[in-house]
Order: structure tokens, then sequence, then C-alpha cells
């Protein structure tokens, strides 16, 4: 598809988008809150699922042709894509990323957070934090930039600059954000990163997911033999955080933060704008 030819949401449509974002929002929520050692990554899937479905949706993963879960969950040296199992089991200073989405009357929300399971090691868990702080940070750096930006690649630009500035962390190049409606996963891609191309006009109606992925080493990755799984190539550690952002003609709104991201967006000089 020419990136010229993506659809641009009407404010109806992004206030429909708002339910599946609170679902999204919900779910991560409740997985946030369950974590502890102990725990296994399928527990989380569930805690998931049922929040979704409790809230009148239905996880769009498992809309995605081959996978059967409501989240991934990544541990450590993986980034994205992992697989819920009983056998993973979280233990105390692991960093994991969870990645959730919801569909809700034909219209999705994408988010990912990533925890820092407590009780480990000190330094280990401190270098961790560092990490998925970099890389939160980044996010929201980057949406505040889209809140601006006259082309999509404003949004890459803002996250490495953001990424180089809290310290030699990778960016994966060969994952991006993306943008979101009807599907989950649309034109045009969203880069973390500056590109030669600048990228599409943003204009009122487009509405994207953002989502750095940043490690503590080098950004090369390998897929592992699930076929899933994305890990680092060098075993560094990895964090994963998104959200769905709208772009429309009064401002920008977080779909996928409940407070539309009014608090992590007021160091930037911005307020978010709901629509209604």
């Amino acid at each position: 598809m020419s990136r010229s030819k993506f659809q641009l949401k009407t404010n109806e449509n992004i206030i429909a988008m708002r339910r599946a974002g609170l679902a999204t929002a919900a779910a991560l929520e409740a997985v946030r809150l369950a974590i502890r050692p102990g725990v296994t990554t399928l527990e989380l899937d569930s805690i998931a699922n049922k929040t979704i479905t409790d809230l009148g949706g239905r996880s769009n993963f498992q809309l995605v042709p081959g996978y059967f879960h409501t989240i991934c969950t990544s541990i450590n040296d993986e980034v994205v894509h992992g697989i819920p199992s009983s056998e993973r089991i979280l233990k105390a200073g692991d960093i994991v990323s969870t990645d959730a989405g919801a569909e809700i009357d034909g219209w999705n929300g994408d988010a990912a957070i990533t925890v820092v399971v407590p009780g480990g090691d000190a330094t280990i868990s401190e270098h961790r934090q560092k990490l998925s702080d970099a890389a939160e940070n980044s996010l929201w750096a980057g949406i505040a930039a889209f809140a601006k930006a006259t082309r999509l690649n404003d949004v890459g630009m803002a996250v490495e600059n953001a990424v180089n500035a809290a310290g030699k962390y990778g960016i994966l190049e060969h994952y991006v954000g993306h943008g979101i409606g009807r599907s989950m996963h649309e034109d045009p891609p969203v880069f973390n990163y500056r590109t030669r191309d600048t990228g599409p006009k943003v204009k009122p109606g487009l509405v994207i997911a953002i989502e750095p992925m940043v490690t503590a080493g080098s950004e090369d990755t390998k897929i592992l033999a699930d076929e899933w799984t994305v890990s680092t190539v060098d075993g560094s550690d990895a964090a994963h955080w998104e959200h769905t952002v709208a772009r429309h003609a009064a401002g920008i709104w977080v779909l996928t933060e409940p407070d539309g991201g009014a608090a992590r967006l007021s160091k930037f000089g911005i307020k978010p704008v709901a629509l209604s």
C-alpha cells in the first residue's frame, strides 16, 4: 500500500477506538499488578484475556494467524513476541516486556509495558530499570513530537534522540511501529530512528502505534526456534514500550493511557485533548 493511501480516521472513529485503547490499558495494568516472582507468563495471559473480555472486547493478538494468546511476554534478552507458557516462571530481577491489544466493535488498541520483577540483585535491577526508563521516556518523546509533527519521521527522530541521550543503547531497526484502526497493523510504518525519507505528512485523523524497542547492547536480533520470539544476538537485555496515539484537528490523544497522556506529556508542554 502506498504511504499516501492509508486511512485517516474521523473524530467518531477515534472516539470508538478509545474503548479498545482503554481495554488494552486495563489488561496491561492488571498484568503489571500481577507480576511477581513465581508467576507464570501463562497466568499473566489469562489475567489479560479476562480483563479484555470483561470489558466487552476480544484479544486482537488471537486474530493473528498462528498465534493463540492474548499477550506477548518477553523476558530479559527477549525483545518482542515472546509466547506465554506455564513453563515460563518469572524470577526476581527479570525484566519483562508485555504487549497486548484489544478489539471492540471492529476497532483496535495496541500497547506495551516493561516491568522489572521486584526482589532481584540490586545492581542488575537498577541497570534493567534504567533500560526500561530509557525506552519509556523515548516513547513519550516520540508522542510529544507527534503532537507537533509535520512529517511522520519527526517521531523517529525524537525517539532516537531520547534513547541516545539516555545512554549507550541499541534501537531495533527491523521492528517498528505502525498505523492502527480497523486492523491492528496498518500503514504507515512508524520508525524509531531517523530515516532518509521523512515519511508522510501528518494530518488530523492519523492514528498510530509508537513502540520503541531498545536493547542494552547491540540492536541485532534473531528469531528463536518457536518462530515467534525475537531475542538479542548478544544476549543483552531489552525493553519495549508502546501506546496507540491519535492526532486530530484539536490536538493529540493517547488512546491507551487512561488520562489521555496528560501526566507524561506535561513536561513537554503538551496537553492532550479528548474528543467527546
